[in-house]
Order: C-alpha cells, then structure tokens, then sequence
C-alpha cells in the first residue's frame, strides 16, 4: 500500500539513461531558477520602508518626513543588482560543472574557505524556503485579514505550502519546473499590469485613496509614536533590508549542469533575463511607492513605535504590494484584478522557494561527493531527484517556521548575510581565478570580479553592523559551527577509508566457524533454519532458552526425530531474558576461541497480512540490536514466509504457532 501510495504521489521510475531528457529549456529554467530572485521584489522595498519607517518623524501630519531616501536607497541596491549578475555571469562560463561559490572559493582559496562558503550557502537555502513561504501566506493574509488573527492558522499554512513544495520536487526536476513556470510567468505579468497602470494614473490625477492608509497616516502623525530621526545607521539598514532582493541571484550559477546544451550559454542567457527583469519590477514597485507615498500598514497599537526601534523591526499587516494594488486598482472596472495579482503573487512567494529546493540538493551532492556529508545526501532517486537533500531541506526550513511562527520580518533578519558572505568569498575566488588561467581579456574579467567582490563584502559588512542584534548573530555564530560539523563527517569519513584499505592488509587465516540456531520450539520455521545452518558450517548447535519447563520438555521428544543429529543445548535464563543468555554464551565461546567466527540464526515466521504483524514480538531484532557492534558475530535471520489468511489449509480448530525468540 505504501509503495502504490508513493507511486501515485511521486509517479513512475524514470531511468538513469532517461537522465540527458530531464535537463531543463531556458523558459523552464527560469521559472526554477529565478522564481526566488524575482520573488523578492514583492518584499524587498517594503523591507526599505519598515526600516525608514523606524526614523520617520510623525509630527507633521500630512507628510512622512524621511522616506524621500527610499529612491536613492533603491536605485543603490539597483545598480548592486546589475553589479553581482555580471561578476555571476563570468562564474557561469568558468565553472560549468557547477557548484557555485562552494566550488569557486574550494579551489581558489583552498578546502576551509570552500566550507565557509558551503556554510553559507546552506544557511542560505534553508532561510530562503522559510522567508519565500511566509511572505507567500502573508500575501494571503493580506487579501484574506480574518487569517491574520490566528498565529496558528499562518503555521500550519506555511507548513502546507512546505510539503507541496517537497512532493512537486520529489517527483523531479523538470516535471516540478513545469509546473512552477505557470505561476512564475502569471506573476511577472501581473507586476507589469500593476506598473503599467499605476504610473498611468499617477501621471493622470495620482493613485486612488485607500482608507485604511490614510487612517494609518493620520494616526502616526500623533506626537506619541515620535521615532528617531534619520541617522547613517538607520539608513544603512534600510540599505541592508533592501538588499534581500539580491537572494537567489546564485543560483543559476550553482545549476550549471541541469540546463540543455550548451550549458554555459543557455545559463548566462537565462541569468541576463532574471537579472533584467528583477531590476526592472525592483526598481518599478520602488518608483511607484516614492511617487505615490505608500507604505506598507503596520501595527500602531500604542507604545509599537519604541519597541519597534529597540528591536529593531516592526510587523506589517498589510504588504506593500497589495497597498498599492488597492490603490491601482479599487474604484475601476479592473478591481477583480487585486485578487488576480494576489493570487499570483501567493503562488510566486510559495513556489520561489524552489530555488533552494534545486541549489539545496546540489550543493549536498557536491558535498557528499567530496565526503563533508553523508553519502546518502548523493543518492539519486527513482525520479532522478536528489531525495535525501530534498527532504532534509523541508524537514530544516519546516522547523524554523515553526520556531519563528511564520513571521517574514523576524525570519528575514537572519537572511542575506549568508547570501553575501557567499557572494563575497565566490567573486574574491573569480580575481584569483583569472589572475592564474589569463584566458583572453582577463584583466577585465577581474576587474568585474573584483568590483563584485568589493561592492558584496560592502554590502556584508553593513548587514552584519546594522542586523546583528536583530538576528544575524545567529547566523554568524552557525556558520563555523556547520563547518566544524562538515570537517567531523569528512574525518569520519577518512578514518574509515584508512581503516577499510587493503594496503599492508593480511587476512586472518584458519578461523572456526561457530553456528548456533535459536530454537524457541520445533515447527517449519525452525526445520529451515537448520537446513541453511547446515550449509554453511559443519559446525551446527541449536540454542534454546529455558523459561517454559512445557516447552522444554515438548522440544526434547521432538528434537531427535527433527534435528538430524544437531545438538541441542539449553541455556537458563533465570530472569526470564530472551537475549542476555544467547549473549553470555557467545562472549564465553570468544573466550575460548578468540579467532573464531560466530553466526546467529534465527528463524522466524513472517504473515503477509500488515496487522498479523503486530501479533507477534521482535526478540530476534533486540538480539540483532546487542549483537551488531560485536566484532567476529554475524547474525543472520532464516524467513519462513505464512500464506495469508484465506490461503492456509482450513482447520476449525488451529493451534496457534508457538511464539518465537524473533518475534
């Protein structure tokens, strides 16, 4: 049932030769690549704007005395943005195998700067599923406010969206790709519609008024909710808030390998479209909310202004997105189009967390590949997806969601200091990359690389001042604790290496084998479990427990007629154990014969049916457990397997199988 479940959730097998038919269409690839980076413009100049709207002066009452810094502020992180997708670029055609700036710092830097930056990036992908899901529920929340007042309801949402997105990718890449595009495209289209429209009517009388701005507008105009003015500080968070729409930038580069042919090419095709349009909406929502003076709508309960600027955040009830889609759009004929782009903007942030979901996977593979992580996280699945890694990413993000109850502002000042640490140390790598090859034009290469990787750790630098306390300590303090946890996997690892290799190896020779079957009665199961012990060893001893004095003397008269000559050798279990026995006379025969080889059979009966499974214990298994760690003993299980129910020969009165030792 399991395994029909599975195939009807995750679909049929595809083979390993099938593979080169998965690799993704640039139309494709953006949707799975980019929906992450183009995503964030539906939050990134909200972010700019609950930062300035820390410092904002409410003493005038028709005016918000500072936000005239977010376009200058936008038009910075803008030209950032144009900066980081040519230095990404250049990564794209240097490292076609992928891998990203795990791989860029690895072999420019060397292994422990790799790390840092694997670090980073995981940090990063986990982060970014979490901050995509949330501000996806929350963009419902906006169009649907009675959500809003149950905590547990934006949870379990957030939680919903997590698994859909892990079963769409479980059932691979392409077919989840697909899929996505759907939204992706519908989104873009929608922002354009938005803009378009917007500064038409702000060029021709201005946006339409929403009441529930004004009242905020009028409320915070009341001397009570006095804030701090606008200082370097407050303005570098802004900036550093802003720079969110920069996450997922990396990810084309990290993907290398999963598009068609020419890889290289149709990747840098793909990341000058993104980086395109992400400018362009970024700076477009940006444009349009300066123009029309909107905000997001905040909480304004009394006292929210000091604890906000002593926590350095507060929560928006309302997006900026949908603000100013009320303003566009309420009051005319394309009123139902709010829905529409809420819909899609939903759907974009949700599904925008496939980006970790592709680079997530990778990355570990890389990892497991070069032994920092466990080699199962490089095991392909029967849909040719990285199951392991898909999982352990859902599992990781579903938990911070939790712990953060869903809220984007508090998640997301964890975000981006990852990001641009990873940014930082992979355009640092590209300058000695090209210093070292001197292909063609390297001067100029590095020149972009090293404008980069200085504008990157600029930008890093500022996160970590500005956010420390909000949260990005953590992210600080998790890194070198990550990689100090890849470097145990990796000595592990190479321990074992060391340990398994035939180098200076001699093999024990002239070894006896001992092999004891466990007889708890005699029936069928036990008669072929004799039959293999036989087998494999001339060297055959049955073991009994003694607790029933019945059973004992039943298995007795029986035993000659059924052993063909196999000893039988009870042992007294005093305090009524099934395993201790078995175990004190196995180290006792290691005593007397330290070379030697020991097998454990145990036979045991198996029902088809899944129920009839309960009916019987697992003393086999408890013995296996106590065993496995002992060196020299090998423990094998012998099935019988039962017909089910409605096939076994009728009796009106069957005896019940007697119950053994494994079950």
């Amino acid at each position: 049932m399991a395994f029909s479940l599975k195939r009807l959730l995750v679909g049929q097998p595809i083979a390993t030769d099938r593979a080169h038919h998965q690799r993704l269409p640039k139309v494709i690839a953006l949707a799975v690549f980019a929906s992450d980076a183009l995503s964030s413009t539906a939050y990134a100049t909200e972010e700019i704007l609950l930062a300035l709207m820390l410092t904002v002066s409410f003493t005038a009452p028709e005016t918000l005395q500072n936000l005239h810094t977010l376009l200058p502020v936008g038009l910075g992180i803008g030209a950032l943005l144009v900066i980081v997708a040519l230095s990404y670029r250049q990564t794209v055609y240097a490292y076609p195998q992928g891998g990203g700036a795990y791989l860029v710092a690895k072999e420019n830097f060397g292994q422990q700067t790799g790390l840092v930056a694997a670090a980073a990036l995981l940090i990063d992908y986990v982060l970014t599923v979490a901050v995509s899901v949330a501000a996806g529920v929350a963009a419902l929340t906006s169009a649907f406010p009675h959500l809003q007042g149950h905590a547990s309801s934006v949870i379990y949402l957030c939680l919903m969206f997590i698994a859909l997105i892990t079963l769409l990718n479980l059932r691979g890449m392409k077919e989840s790709g697909t899929v996505f595009a759907i939204p992706t495209y519908g989104f873009l289209l929608s922002m354009v519609a938005l803009l378009v429209y917007g500064f038409y009517r702000q060029q021709n009388g201005g946006l339409g008024d929403y009441s529930v701005l004004q009242h905020q507008q009028q409320a915070i105009s009341n001397p009570a909710y006095q804030t701090h003015q606008l200082g370097f500080f407050m303005l570098l968070r802004a900036f550093a808030s802003g720079c969110t729409a920069l996450t997922g930038i990396e990810a084309i580069s990290d993907g290398v390998p999963a598009f068609q042919p020419p890889e290289s090419r149709n990747a840098a095709i793909t990341l000058g479209w993104m980086a395109t349009i992400l400018v362009t909406l970024f700076l477009g929502i940006t444009a349009l909310a300066y123009m029309s003076n909107s905000q997001p709508i905040v909480a304004l309960a009394e006292g929210t202004s000091q604890f906000a600027v002593e926590h350095n955040h507060i929560e928006s009830t309302e997006t900026l997105l949908s603000v100013l889609a009320h303003r566009t759009f309420d009051g005319t004929s394309a009123a139902w189009f709010y829905f529409v782009l809420q819909m899609f903007t939903t759907a974009i942030l949700v599904l925008a967390a496939n980006t970790a979901y592709a680079d997530f996977p990778r990355l570990s593979m890389v990892l497991a590949r070069d032994r920092y992580m466990p080699r199962q996280m490089a095991n392909i699945g029967d849909r040719l997806a990285f199951n392991n890694g898909i999982i352990a990413l859902a599992l990781c993000s579903a938990v911070l969601i939790v712990i953060f109850r869903g809220s984007v502002t508090r998640i997301i000042s964890l975000y981006a200091l990852g990001v641009f640490l990873s940014f930082t140390l992979s355009q640092s790598g590209m300058v000695l990359h090209w210093r070292k090859l001197r292909p063609p034009n390297w001067k100029l290469n590095v020149a972009v690389n090293a404008i980069g990787a200085t504008a990157t750790f600029i930008v890093m630098c500022i996160i970590l001042y500005t956010k420390f306390k909000g949260g990005a300590w953590m992210v600080a303090a998790a890194i070198p604790i990550i990689v100090m946890g890849l470097r145990k996997i990796n000595a592990h690892y190479r321990s074992v290496a060391q340990q398994l290799s035939l180098e200076n190896y001699r093999p024990m020779q002239g070894r006896r084998h001992f092999v004891f079957v466990l007889v708890p009665d005699i029936h069928r199961g036990v008669i072929a479990a004799l039959q293999y012990a036989r087998s494999i060893s001339p060297d055959v001893q049955a073991l009994h427990i003694s607790i029933d004095q019945a059973r004992e003397k039943r298995l007795r008269e029986k035993w000659t007629l059924y052993s063909r000559g196999v000893p039988l050798e009870m042992l007294p279990s005093p305090y009524r154990s099934l395993v201790d026995p078995v175990v004190d006379h196995i180290t006792q025969i290691q005593k007397e014969e330290p070379r030697s080889l020991i097998t454990i059979v145990i036979p045991e009966f198996v029902p088809r049916e899944w129920w009839a499974k309960l009916l019987h214990g697992h003393a086999g298994l408890l013995l296996a457990l106590r065993l496995h760690e002992r060196e020299g003993v090998v423990v094998t299980n012998v099935p019988y397997i039962l017909k089910p129910l409605a096939d076994a020969p009728g009796q009106e009165f069957a005896p019940e199988p007697q119950t053994t030792p494994s079950h």
